[in-house]
């Protein structure tokens, strides 16, 4: 059974999913949209949404750090979270990114999407 489990395995091992969706966010802070299949599109928003919800609470020692614990890698991408995307969003109660449909990939016809920020 399935029942009350909220996220898509995307066919990887847990370390490899957990590796690839924090590439993914990392990427999306720091440019600002990702092209990526849907499903993977709508893991990485999850993990997103909660990320800018911690840093627009508050720019304390503790929210950093739960936010490194997330995105150990780029210390810069946490600068621009906390200073640049977070206080966009401070008077939104959530839904800080869209998702766009762009069709199917030639290759192996998986639907694609991309993902960016909302104005």
């Amino acid at each position: 059974m399935n029942h009350q489990n909220g996220r898509k395995k995307l066919n990887m091992t847990a370390a490899h999913r957990r590796s690839v969706l924090r590439n993914q966010v990392l990427c999306l802070i720091e440019y600002g949209h990702l092209v990526t299949t849907k499903a993977r599109a709508k893991e990485v928003r999850k993990l997103a949404e909660k990320l800018v919800t911690l840093a627009r609470n508050g720019n304390d020692f503790n929210a950093r750090r739960r936010a490194k614990a997330l995105l150990p890698y780029k210390e810069e991408v946490l600068v621009k979270l906390f200073s640049e995307i977070a206080p966009r969003y401070v008077h939104r109660p959530g839904g800080y990114t869209r998702i766009i449909p762009l069709g199917r990939r030639v290759s192996d016809t998986a639907v694609m999407a991309k993902l960016e920020w909302v104005q």
